[in-house]
């Protein structure tokens, strides 16, 4: 088997397929998130603690120096912790997904033991009359 063909049937695959297609939603999902922290969460916390601008708060290690051409060096906590926030939202969100998919496969088995549909009663009744007959 050619290597191309075994590449193939890897990409065809479902599992890979439904990789690719949450790595895509991922990464939307990744941007709404930067966006809610950035322009709906933080300016209000920045506010409340006295106009901070969070994405700057930094902490200057050594100034910048325009006649020597040296960039400052800075330890830019503020993005950071906006950062930070965005992680604790989207672990959140996965929590609650992974929870709800438990809760969902806890349920599946209860649900098929309640009994037979009614087709399958059905088709059960027809096995034992054709089991019955001469």
């Amino acid at each position: 088997m050619s290597l191309l063909t075994e590449f193939r049937e890897f990409a065809a695959r479902g599992n890979v397929i439904d990789l690719a297609v949450g790595v895509i939603i991922g990464a939307s999902f990744g941007k709404i998130v930067t966006s809610l922290v950035d322009q709906v969460i933080m300016p209000p916390v920045g506010l409340l603690l006295g106009k901070v601008d969070f994405a700057n708060l930094e902490w200057v290690l050594k100034p910048a120096d325009a006649a020597a051409g040296v960039a400052k060096v800075a330890i830019q906590y503020g993005a950071f912790i906006n950062t930070l926030i965005q992680f604790l939202i989207v672990a959140f969100v996965v929590f609650l997904l992974v929870k709800g998919i438990n809760k969902m496969r806890r349920e599946q088995p209860a649900a098929e033991a309640a009994g037979p549909t009614p087709t399958e009663a059905l088709l059960a009744e027809i096995r034992d009359e054709l089991k019955a007959r001469p």
